[in-house]
């Protein structure tokens, strides 16, 4: 596995009580100690960046009524006034009888910082990627889409999801791809969007 820092954290989320439960390293991400604060709706909104408050109670709206697993990309400003760029990915929490009870999953702190642990991470990360690289590369490549993040996020996504799951980093690209293979392809709506830029691309400003 590759050693990098725990920036990431899981919650859960009852819908019948409206309860939030945040692991230790969520509170942390917020800037309150472990124990310190009972997470509640009216807290985690207020965290917010105010540009993004809308669109994650829009989404927070969608979860209470439909108990559909979710993904957001969005801002959070820390007690000390911090700023974090956080995706919070969220999946359907069941009962014993199958019913929705709730949502689960996970913070991952995907801000821009290259410091000393990011960059051992990297380098004790390439010798075991060389014969996966166009393999992990392309799983990447699939994060950064569907995600709208940068390479260096989509790269930490993996890497959280490698160490979750105890798997290799290069099993884990390996089986991704395969998988997002099986999706068919994206939905009208967003093929129509890219046949456009496809179209177009070339009359860009060049980079």
């Amino acid at each position: 596995m590759v050693p990098v820092p725990r920036r990431t954290g899981s919650f859960r989320f009852w819908l019948a009580e409206q309860r939030w439960e945040w692991s230790d390293e969520v509170a942390a991400l917020h800037g309150y100690a472990p124990g310190e604060v009972e997470p509640t709706t009216e807290l985690l909104l207020g965290h917010k960046h105010p540009e993004d408050r809308g669109g994650v109670a829009d989404t927070l709206a969608m979860v209470v009524s439909t108990g559909a697993p979710f993904s957001s990309r969005h801002r959070i400003i820390d007690t000390a006034g911090q700023m974090h760029h956080v995706l919070v990915v969220g999946d359907q929490m069941l009962d014993d009888t199958g019913a929705v009870t709730g949502t689960t999953g996970y913070y991952i702190d995907i801000t821009d910082t290259l410091g000393e642990e990011r960059q051992d991470a990297l380098d004790a990360a390439i010798p075991g990627m060389v014969a996966a690289r166009e393999l992990i590369e392309q799983a990447k490549g699939a994060v950064m889409v569907i995600y709208g993040i940068s390479a260096e996020q989509a790269f930490r996504v993996l890497i959280w999801r490698s160490q979750e799951t105890n798997t290799k980093l290069r099993d884990l690209a390996a089986k991704l791809v395969a998988a997002v293979g099986e999706f068919g392809g994206a939905e009208t709506a967003t093929r129509t969007r890219f046949d456009h830029l496809l179209l177009t691309v070339h009359e860009w400003p060049e980079l």
